[in-house]
């Protein structure tokens, strides 16, 4: 017991000092970004682009002011996307869907090279998904309530009549509220990831998780490197990911099918965590790309299987 609780201990300590680090690191990409997007903004920036963004955003039911966090998302990753989300004038059922594109496609550079590097050609991975994303938002946008947009938080976009000084009083409290919520979940999170290291939770979880595994499409033996991206992302598994791939003796299909799921469906809990604060329902953050990473692999387990089945199907020549 004494043991236990020493180990326990170490791993909250380690929890609260990697969340610490992880927060600062948080901020300093959150702070800059929020306060350029504020100037853009308010500035009337992004409303002159109108013209050339409208029509592209509107295949996703999203305003022109959304293609800033998306392009930011794309390049960077979701710290920034929040950040530009936090102060510009988009409805709630808006940044849902504007969350929904980012979970599946974000940090495209990074995160392909490393896909790239365990089993998946990076091109093919980022345009597979980018493709889910646009698919998984035009369909969630038929899906969302009529009603979220009247509970959405508004931005101070030029069209509201507010003293420049007053916007930037109104951002900074913004930033704080937000700041605080993003700690508190950043902290959790980290505690609990160290603790379920310590204690080597991961090998009982693969075990829990075996049907959720088949019922994903996988094969049971990439089980861990599904797990790692679950519970970490890309970006933070990526080590353990190219690692096992090259390790271990996977097919060419086996990795496939991974890399479609985990590029549609990874880090569950920390990506989605980060846009509660701006008050977007927990269904919509982690139900639409789980839907979506299950489609994509049993669409293409069905691919597999038509393809296998063809040569049998062909009328033999006399």
């Amino acid at each position: 017991m004494h043991d236990h609780q020493i180990r326990l201990q170490h791993a909250a300590a380690a929890g609260l000092k990697k969340g610490g680090a992880g927060f600062i690191w948080i901020l300093k990409i959150l702070i800059p970004i929020s306060f350029f997007t504020l100037l853009l903004d308010a500035g009337g920036v992004i409303g002159k682009l109108d013209f050339l963004l409208a029509p592209l955003m509107g295949v996703l039911s999203l305003p022109a002011v959304a293609a800033l966090p998306l392009i930011i998302g794309l390049l960077t990753g979701i710290y920034g996307a929040v950040a530009a989300m936090s102060v510009l004038p988009m409805t709630l059922d808006q940044m849902t869907l504007t969350a929904i594109f980012l979970l599946i496609s974000h940090n495209m550079i990074q995160e392909g090279v490393i896909q790239g590097k365990s089993g998946i050609h990076p091109v093919a991975a980022t345009i597979f998904r980018l493709a889910a994303s646009v698919v998984t938002v035009m369909i969630t946008a038929w899906f969302l309530p009529s009603d979220t947009a009247a509970a959405a938080p508004r931005g101070t976009g030029p069209g509201e009549a507010m003293a420049m000084g007053d916007i930037f009083v109104h951002w900074a409290v913004d930033m704080g509220w937000l700041s605080l919520k993003i700690f508190a979940i950043i902290m959790s999170i980290m505690v609990a990831v160290e603790i379920m290291k310590a204690f080597h939770l991961n090998r009982y979880l693969i075990r829990i998780l075996q049907p959720a595994i088949r019922f994903m499409g996988l094969d049971r033996r990439v089980g861990m490197l599904w797990l790692t991206a679950c519970l970490f992302g890309i970006t933070y598994g990526g080590a353990v990911i190219v690692e096992e791939a090259k390790e271990n003796d996977f097919s060419a299909d086996e990795l496939t099918r991974l890399h479609l799921s985990i590029g549609i469906n990874h880090a569950m809990i920390e990506d989605p965590s980060l846009f509660l604060p701006l008050g977007i329902g927990a269904f919509w953050l982690w139900a639409p790309r789980l839907i979506s990473a299950v489609a994509a692999v049993w669409l293409f387990n069905l691919w597999l299987l038509l393809r296998r089945r063809a040569p049998r199907l062909k009328p033999q020549t006399p």
